[in-house]
């Protein structure tokens, strides 16, 4: 009988920087326990197609999704509505200015269906070293000199690994993420992670895909 990875042991992390394959996560996609969040460990964690995601209090909970949710850049999707949004001068953006506020705005948005927040403080520290040595972006959406919107992700040089955004007015964190998407598109990035399914982003034209595909275009060029 066929293993659906449902009932596969879990892989326990210690001190030593390693991960499974992302082949022996479970039917939810949850591959390892444990561990910590040191910059070295987060960056090994998605250059292989690998990150955390746990409640506060909880042991650091490590994840390979199958199938993936990512964004080509080319198959960006914007709304008549939107593009005379970007088109206004409504929002101004930013990148990199302010980080830990983007991530603290992140951590404090009420998301439906969710208890808390992923974005512990132990998080918010980790990912703010990873954006002092340069592997991690914001992008800030601004409206009267007043922060209204953002997200931060992990920047792999040709992958961007997004985590999280925030709005505090209608369409601020679209307005960011439009404008980051056509960054990329310039650059010739491979695509932007964005992890699981949401209506949301499959509006913006994201899609879902095997995680061997989505591994395969991660590495390919390592």
């Amino acid at each position: 009988m066929e293993n659906n990875g449902k009932n596969r042991p879990l892989f326990f992390l210690n001190d030593r920087l390693e991960f499974p394959d992302v082949e022996t996560a479970n039917e939810d996609g949850l591959l390892a326990v444990g561990g910590d969040l040191s910059p070295e460990r987060l960056l090994l964690a998605y250059q292989n197609g690998i990150f955390p995601w746990f409640n506060e209090d909880a042991l650091i909970l490590w994840w390979s999704p199958d199938p993936r949710m990512v964004l080509y850049p080319n198959n960006l999707k914007v709304s008549r509505s939107m593009q005379k949004v970007l088109k206004s001068n409504q929002f101004r953006l930013t990148k990199n200015t302010c980080f830990k506020t983007v991530i603290q705005q992140c951590a404090k948005l009420v998301r439906k269906g969710q208890d808390g927040t992923w974005i512990t403080p132990n998080m918010i520290d980790a990912y703010c070293e990873l954006h002092d040595k340069g592997f991690a972006n914001s992008y800030e959406v601004w409206q009267n000199d007043k922060l209204v919107g953002g997200l931060y992700g992990i920047d792999l040089g040709d992958v961007f690994c997004g985590e999280s955004m925030f709005s505090l007015v209608s369409n601020a964190s679209k307005f960011a993420f439009i404008h980051m998407v056509e960054e990329f598109k310039s650059e010739a990035y491979k695509l932007i992670d964005c992890q699981v399914y949401t209506k949301h982003l499959e509006s913006l034209g994201a899609e879902e895909i095997s995680r061997n595909e989505f591994m395969n275009i991660l590495q390919r060029d390592i």
